[in-house]
């Protein structure tokens, strides 16, 4: 009896540390103040003017989540992530209809064998490329690339996605993804697809990362609009995408590097090459390209104070009709200044002057001039002009 008793005992203790399972609750909270110069509705050509208003998300996007994983025995994990967004200046979801905006995946991870996820998550595109993105020291809202074109800030996931990344071999880490559309009797109808690469070797490194959304938007020919993505399938629609919503596909080529070059300074730079191509509902007829290039340099004089200045060049193809292609040259500072480990207050400025034209909503034939649009803050209510000034100040806190 005693030795039953015994064994049912150990057998439990045994179960019990096989299964050893974590869940982690955790957050941030931004919002500041910010102003914003000669503010138009986007796809609007009327006048516009200043703004000081109330912002967040700023530094980091607000937001609370739950993460967890379970010990399934030989170094194989069960793994989670389910994440909100939320505007802490009015605690409206950041994105209507959604639960967890940010993140809904599961999966399993092995130390030797690497991760497959599957759900609402981010692209390879995103996760390997982003160590050396503007967005680290400059913030996605004032300093990612005009109007985020090239999706290296943190807005734009992907739905019904599958993800796997390899463990770190020698430095090398590869990743790739397919994101399923669902389309009955059309297995490529909305479908999304990414792959890339990161090297790591001492205070240098460098990513490269290719990301591919078919019938991404309204003009997604017979099949329609199928999205795998967030924002009805368009991700980053700005004052330079803006005439090209109704292309059939997207695909972004991008590769960032940086270097360390002690504890107080390092550089990241990043080049983009994205591709919006049209089809048959699609309201422009050429291919239209951006190539973007960009330096960040970043300098902490001491342990609380992180600086950065950043410059970022991106200019169109002609292209639709245009005979003088777009451009637009964007300048960056920031100042982040560590109050304690979670908590941090930051200060955030911007330029932007934008050339050329560019195509306006109704499609080609509506060739209009070339308009500001900083980072993706102002995405939404664009510069009037060709010239932008933006700026904020905050404060994020993490639990």
């Amino acid at each position: 009896m005693k030795k039953t008793i015994l064994a049912s005992t150990l057998g439990l203790a045994a179960l019990g540390a096989h299964a050893q399972s974590s869940v982690t609750l955790y957050g941030i909270v931004d919002t500041g103040i910010g102003y914003q110069s000669s503010s138009a509705a986007l796809g609007s050509n009327a006048g516009g003017r200043s703004v000081v208003k109330m912002v967040q998300g700023v530094w980091a996007g607000s937001r609370i989540g739950l993460k967890g994983s379970e010990d399934l025995g030989g170094g194989t994990r069960a793994i989670f992530q389910l994440e909100q967004g939320y505007n802490s200046a009015t605690g409206a979801q950041s994105t209507s209809g959604l639960m967890f905006s940010r993140a809904a995946w599961v999966g399993v991870a092995n130390a030797n064998y690497g991760t497959l996820t599957g759900g609402r998550q981010y692209a390879p595109y995103y996760t390997l490329l982003s160590p050396y993105s503007p967005t680290t020291w400059l913030t996605g809202a004032y300093g990612a690339h005009p109007g985020d074109l090239d999706s290296m800030d943190t807005i734009y996931r992907i739905n019904n996605a599958l993800v796997y990344t390899s463990p770190n071999f020698a430095g090398l880490t590869v990743s790739g993804m397919y994101a399923l559309g669902g389309v009955p009797g059309s297995t490529g109808a909305g479908q999304s697809w990414s792959i890339a690469a990161q090297y790591l070797h001492g205070p240098a490194g460098i990513a490269v990362g290719f990301e591919r959304l078919n019938n991404s938007a309204s003009g997604g020919g017979a099949w329609g609009a199928n999205s795998t993505a967030s924002s009805n399938g368009e991700p980053g629609v700005s004052a330079i995408t803006n005439g090209f919503q109704t292309a059939q596909a997207q695909q972004r080529l991008a590769v960032t590097a940086g270097y360390q070059f002690n504890s107080q300074w390092d550089i990241s730079a990043a080049y983009s090459n994205v591709q919006y191509i049209p089809g048959i509902n699609s309201k422009f007829f050429d291919t239209q390209i951006w190539n973007t290039g960009g330096v960040v340099l970043h300098y902490k004089p001491f342990t609380t104070l992180d600086l950065a200045a950043g410059f970022a060049y991106t200019r169109a193809t002609k292209a639709n009709g245009v005979q003088s292609a777009a451009s637009y040259q964007q300048y960056n500072l920031s100042q982040y200044y560590s109050l304690s480990k979670r908590t941090g207050i930051y200060f955030v400025e911007a330029f932007q002057r934008a050339g050329g034209q560019t195509l306006g909503n109704n499609g080609a034939g509506n060739i209009i001039n070339a308009t500001a649009d900083i980072g993706d803050g102002q995405n939404s209510a664009p510069s009037s002009s060709r010239s932008q000034v933006a700026g904020a100040i905050g404060i994020v806190h993490r639990f």
